[in-house]
């Protein structure tokens, strides 16, 4: 896990652009035809290949590993860990070639492109034995719409929360005890700090990548229909919010070399000092007090922004086993082992993450009761918010289709589109590449 990105490496493996359909890769199948569970033999060689958790996280994989291989004479678990770029190559190489490792750390989007090949095991079946004992909501992020079973044991998790600089809410009049909490004061905060700043510091940065499809589901706004092929989010709500959204870049809401910016350079306006909100992953705070001490000195922490139902996302990494692998009982073991309740509850020590297990959940570190730090109080409002969170963004949208969608969104902030307009024309490029079209 790099130190930079944390667990949002979940969202950004979203954007890593996948082509299987040119990879002939195995039968098309499903979830659905996982066939028989794995065997239950444990015992000899796997691969678990994991992305740039080295070498940060060095000493607590290799700690699990040891204490599987000890607990389990006569297994040897080879810790393979590839850096984020060139994963996408990598992996897709690797299931044409038929050689992909035993056991993959991937989130839900990146690895529904390979699962649409019917490449990995059905945990619903294999692991339903341990299947009550993770958040429902982590279970399901990893379960295609319109199929039956489950693709990967849920592994870490985080849930946004909203970080503020209370030192520029207080230049511009705010409250610095109060974050926004819905989307409207989210850009009415966003307006204020802006024009406080008169151009040396903002309100937020738009992040669309990572935001924009999100913020509809949190609105209530329908993403996808039941046949997990034609997309659906072009609804009056939704034109209504992409107007507001071109409004606050018309008003200066936003500074004006964000539009086309990721996650990253939204971190590093924060960082800095540019802008004075950022809705992210608790996680980032150990970033932000690394390389701008004074900011994480003037950080506050608030809820997650939510729509009018209260909806909540997670964003989740899980742990998938191919149906191909020649080991598939001992890797599904070590699967479970390694995310299991005490070893989930390890890692979430060592980073601002959260477990997907329901019983490393109610440890008492994750109330935080009496640490008043930014870090605490964040890990108390994301545990509080999991129980009800869900991955509210299909599997679906993998890169592609976000590169398709963002790109008229982009349009629609720069006034060359009308939001209507934009927002069809991003439903029927999505359409296209879900193959609903035509």
């Amino acid at each position: 896990m790099p130190s930079s990105r944390g667990i949002r490496l979940a969202a950004a493996v979203v954007t890593v652009a996948l082509a299987t359909s040119a990879c002939g890769l195995g039968s098309s199948g499903s979830s659905t035809d996982a066939g028989a569970p794995a065997p239950a033999k444990v015992g000899g060689t796997i691969t678990l290949e994991t992305l740039q958790l080295k070498p940060t996280f060095t000493d607590y994989m290799t700690g699990v590993i040891a204490a599987y291989e000890k607990e389990h004479p006569g297994t040897e678990v080879n810790w393979v860990d590839i850096p984020f770029q060139g994963a996408q190559e990598k992996l897709t190489a690797d299931a044409a070639a038929g050689n992909l490792p035993d056991v993959v750390n991937l989130n839900p989007q990146f690895g529904q492109a390979l699962e649409a090949k019917g490449l990995f095991v059905d945990m619903d079946r294999a692991a339903a034995d341990v299947k009550p004992t993770y958040v429902p909501g982590a279970w399901s992020a990893f379960q295609v719409p319109g199929q039956q079973g489950s693709f990967a044991l849920p592994w870490y998790l985080t849930s946004e929360v909203t970080m503020y600089n209370k030192d520029l809410f207080a230049k511009a009049g705010l409250d610095p005890q109060k974050p926004p909490a819905t989307f409207d004061e989210l850009l009415a905060d966003g307006a204020k700090l802006s024009a406080a700043g008169k151009g040396a510091f903002f309100g937020i940065h738009p992040a669309l990548e990572n935001r924009f499809v999100t913020d509809l589901a949190k609105q209530g706004v329908p993403l996808l229909d039941a046949s997990g092929k034609k997309w659906t989010f072009n609804t009056p709500e939704a034109v209504a919010y992409l107007q507001k959204l071109v409004d606050a870049y018309k008003g200066g809401v936003y500074p004006q070399d964000s539009l086309t910016q990721n996650h990253s350079k939204e971190n590093e306006a924060y960082q800095s000092g540019r802008i004075g909100l950022l809705p992210s992953g608790p996680n980032f705070l150990a970033t932000i007090k690394k390389n701008a001490a004074d900011i994480a000195a003037d950080t506050g922490v608030g809820p997650q922004i939510t729509g009018p139902a209260g909806a909540t996302n997670m964003s989740v990494m899980g742990l998938l086993v191919p149906k191909a692998g020649k080991n598939q009982g001992t890797a599904l073991d070590f699967a479970k082992y390694l995310s299991n309740a005490q070893n989930q509850l390890a890692f979430s020590k060592i980073v601002t993450i959260l477990p997907s297990t329901l019983e490393s959940l109610k440890d008492p570190y994750f109330k935080a009761e009496g640490d008043t730090t930014p870090e605490g109080t964040a890990r108390r409002i994301s545990a509080e918010q999991i129980a009800k969170a869900k991955n509210l963004v299909p599997v679906q949208y993998d890169s592609r289709v976000t590169a398709a969608v963002i790109g008229k969104v982009q349009l629609a902030l720069q006034g060359k589109l009308s939001p209507q307009a934009a927002l069809d024309q991003a439903v029927e490029e999505a359409d296209k590449i879900t193959g609903a079209a035509g």
